[in-house]
């Protein structure tokens, strides 16, 4: 995690957001302290090998109702 003065992200505002859209976190610092930290925004778009899309595979016709509990434990090794 890098860290840059509260001064030098004025100064220069596009290369520390350029390195946060490259998935780089930032923490401000004021007087030498930390007091905020930038990260960029998670995607929220799933992987396509996610198990979840292949559901219809594992499903068996004359299977029972799950809750979405069972299903993300059946999925992903839930508790």
């Amino acid at each position: 995690m890098k860290t840059i003065s509260i001064s030098e992200f004025r100064r220069r505002p596009t290369n520390a957001l350029a390195q946060i859209k490259k998935g780089q976190c930032i923490v401000l610092t004021w007087r030498g302290k930390p007091v905020a930290r930038i990260q960029p925004i998670a995607n929220d778009i799933p992987p396509k090998d996610d198990p979840f899309f292949s559901l219809s595979k594992l499903a068996e016709p004359a299977g029972e109702s799950l809750s979405n509990a069972d299903i993300d434990g059946i999925l992903y090794g839930g508790d």
